[in-house]
């Protein structure tokens, strides 16, 4: 295993103290962790998934990628104690009346398989609501390992686990954040608790990389998609919701599933940028508006440029948007970029944007390039 640096970050270590009621939130401890910026691979909405855990006694390892924060009921009691909104195991106990503690090394476990494999940026281990039953420490292991293995094959010893979070004290009712330094694409986590305890939420904070073997057999596919390597670079405004829901999979389910400002009270509009998975040749555009009916978008354009030193150029005009409603532009040329920008007018909000179109060979050659180098 190879240990790897992390940058230095608000820490919180030691119980919270036990829950005196009203908002049970009042006390949580956090901070702002810089890589919060990136897109978290471990969202269920891109497929990731808590596959394997060593013990879940006291509540269920997919708790863990909850998208919701987790949430705390002091009357929720079951027949095995304490209902807690996370991952929490029994107490560990050592191997005799002599020795009745924990041995060091003990610890439990949980496989977590990423929604979209991608180099890792930071980690968040957060223990909301676990005051005094936390884990003392905790680790974090990443493995690549192609196709869809089984808990089996990814505990058979054959393969080669990077420790992302070497073996660090956190503290209860706090979200434990840990940057990531390492140039390699990842696609499964081992997060381990020691000895035991609960945690709350596990948040991946990355940047996909696709595979381009599979771009390359799909053809024509959505070039700004985050499950296909697309990311948002800014955005003007993000009052009520992440310009990067803009991208996610399929079409938004609710409100604040899509991208939506404040209300503007001047001549201005608001825009968001987006660096595309590699160079791609664009020759459809669907903006959606579900679930959006007094807060739509009035209208919209869409520019890309080639590089990041290249100029704006627009494709498609500003357009009449309707509420609640999908709009696709077959695009009358083709249009080449690395970048692209929708521009709404004033204000409001859209829930995608999808641009369809194939890699350029340049792009195609960057991204297989990109791909060898992560280890991919």
């Amino acid at each position: 295993m190879t240990a790897l640096h992390q940058s230095s970050l608000a820490s919180f270590t030691g119980d919270a103290n036990p829950y005196g009621g009203g908002d049970p939130y009042a006390d949580y401890r956090t901070a702002d962790f810089p890589f919060t910026q990136y897109a978290n691979l471990a969202d269920r909405q891109l497929g990731a998934g808590v596959i394997a855990a060593n013990d879940e006694f006291f509540a269920q390892r997919e708790n863990l990628l909850v998208p919701e924060r987790a949430e705390f009921d002091p009357e929720h009691f079951g027949h095995k104690g304490k209902i807690m909104d996370g991952w929490e195991t029994r107490r560990r106990r050592g191997v005799s009346a002599e020795h009745p503690w924990p041995a060091a090394e003990d610890h439990d476990w949980a496989l977590v398989r990423l929604g979209a494999p991608g180099v890792i940026r930071g980690i968040v281990v957060d223990t909301a609501h676990f005051r005094g039953n936390y884990p003392q420490a905790v680790s974090v292991e990443a493995a690549s390992v192609p196709g869809s293995p089984s808990p089996g094959e990814l505990l058979s010893g054959d393969v080669k686990w990077t420790t992302l979070v070497p073996r660090t004290p956190v503290g209860g009712h706090a979200a434990n954040g840990f940057s990531v330094s390492v140039e390699q694409r990842f696609t499964h986590l081992r997060v381990n608790q020691h000895p035991d305890g609960g945690i709350a939420r596990l948040r991946v904070y990355g940047e996909v990389v696709p595979d381009p073997e599979w771009l390359a057999v799909l053809g024509t596919f959505d070039v700004v998609a985050l499950e296909n390597g697309g990311r948002v670079e800014d955005a003007s405004n993000l009052f009520y919701s992440p310009a990067t829901n803009t991208i996610q999979p399929g079409r938004s389910r609710k409100m604040d599933d899509g991208w939506e400002t404040r209300r503007r009270r001047d001549q201005g509009n608001d825009w968001i940028r987006y660096q595309l998975v590699a160079q791609a040749q664009i020759r459809a555009v669907e903006i959606d508006t579900a679930y959006l009916k007094g807060n739509s978008a009035g209208w919209a354009s869409v520019s890309v440029k080639d590089g990041e030193s290249g100029e704006w150029t627009e494709i498609l005009p500003r357009t009449r948007l309707q509420p609640d409603t999908d709009h696709r532009f077959v695009l009358p040329e083709p249009a080449v970029g690395t970048h692209a920008r929708i521009d709404i007018f004033p204000d409001g909000g859209i829930s995608r944007l999808r641009l369809f179109g194939s890699l350029t060979e340049q792009g195609a050659a960057g991204l297989a390039a990109r791909h060898q180098e992560l280890g991919g």
